[in-house]
């Protein structure tokens, strides 16, 4: 598989190296590499859902989960209509964005019964706790996340993320608050439905 993609990686690399934030333009080129990477893997499953904007937002936006044939789940949300600054985004029990304040799709998706906190925390964390996110001065915000601790349909109740919901909430999630961090409104929800 790189045969086929470090080609067109180099080439695009080459095609950034002339831009002012060369780093920047580095990520970028990796983030597109690995996402043609993604895209050549046989048997991965592929899902994207659209946030719906609530509690009177503008925020709406994409989420996409593709997992692959080595059972990891990467999940890129592209959100717009935000507030500029610190954002938080969680996985919700279920897949139910009937209410105007996003309430209906319950608390975070905590299948362990741990206590909620920062990703992979010592301390413990929500499957669904993914955390915060900055969204610029045009109200854009990019979340990526990429984990063993999902899975897009298995037997597994633990992982399993159908049936469940994205959140994005008003405020930054200060990753101790229990049981959800006092992040605020629910300003967007999607349910993650095949």
């Amino acid at each position: 598989m790189k045969k086929y993609i470090l080609p067109f990686g180099i080439a695009l690399l080459a095609l950034t190296s002339s831009c002012k934030d060369e780093k920047k333009s580095v990520e970028i080129v990796e983030e597109i590499v690995e996402d043609i990477a993604v895209d050549k893997v046989e048997n991965n499953t592929k899902m994207t859902i659209t946030l719906e904007p609530k509690s009177e937002s503008n925020v709406t936006g994409t989420v996409t989960f593709v997992q692959d044939k080595y059972n990891y789940v990467k999940m890129v949300a592209n959100l717009t209509g935000l507030t500029p600054g610190t954002h938080a985004i969680h996985i919700h029990e279920t897949a139910d964005c009937s209410s105007d304040d996003g309430k209906s799709s319950g608390g975070h998706w905590n299948p362990t019964g741990q206590a909620h906190g920062a990703w992979k925390s010592d301390k413990g964390f929500h499957k669904g706790d993914i955390g915060n996110f900055v969204a610029n001065e045009q109200g854009e915000g990019l979340v990526t996340m990429h984990t063993n601790e999902w899975c897009i349909g298995c037997d597994d109740d633990t992982k399993n993320i159908i049936g469940k919901a994205i959140i994005v909430h008003q405020g930054e999630d200060d990753l101790k608050s229990q049981p959800s961090g006092a992040a605020g409104k629910r300003v967007s929800c999607a349910g993650i439905i095949k």
